[in-house]
């Protein structure tokens, strides 16, 4: 039966990095390359990333630096980044594209925090969710007398502990970024 468990737990694993993924792309005022993943440039027809078009560094903490393997996607690229919902507008010097980003004032860092703490309740949710799926999986088993009582008791607590440990990871996170923001 603990091949059961396992498959919960991956599964809940999964919205612990699911909540880590979206957290990248709330912008604390630093430069996070990540931010550019979601913007795709029309390249010959395709929606492609940023990253597998130009070199993307992060020279200074507020200002990632993105330089195309070919110059002629510059524009492109610039467009591309003005229709995202990053709200940032590309400085192009010709060769490359510079995007600055400002220091949130304490009331945006404080609406980022909110976000935040959205975002790690719902990943949240999602684990007891996981929980509440696995545990009627475990009692249907054992109406069909595929599993004892006891094994019903054992498993149960068993989903709780791998669902505890993933609650506090994910609380870990969101205080790690909390912290992030507000330190900007």
């Amino acid at each position: 039966m603990a091949y059961s468990i396992k498959d919960y737990e991956t599964k809940m694993q999964k919205s612990v990095d699911s909540v880590e993924r979206e957290f990248a792309n709330v912008r604390a005022g630093r430069a996070n390359p990540s931010l550019l993943d979601r913007v795709q440039v029309d390249y010959y027809g395709t929606p492609t990333p940023i990253n597998q078009m130009a070199q993307v560094t992060v020279p200074e903490a507020r200002s990632i630096l993105i330089t195309p393997w070919d110059s002629k996607l510059l524009r492109d690229i610039e467009q591309a980044i003005q229709k995202s919902d990053l709200g940032i507008n590309p400085q192009n010097d010709g060769k490359c594209l510079r995007l600055v980003f400002p220091q949130p004032t304490e009331e945006r860092r404080k609406e980022l925090v909110k976000e935040v703490r959205k975002m790690g309740e719902d990943g949240k949710v999602a684990v007891r969710n996981i929980r509440r799926d696995a545990i009627e999986k475990f009692k249907a088993m054992e109406k069909k007398s595929e599993i004892t009582e006891d094994d019903l008791k054992s498993l149960t607590n068993d989903i709780q502990k791998v669902t505890d440990a993933e609650i506090k990871a994910i609380d870990e996170i969101v205080k790690e970024k909390e912290a992030e923001v507000m330190g900007v």
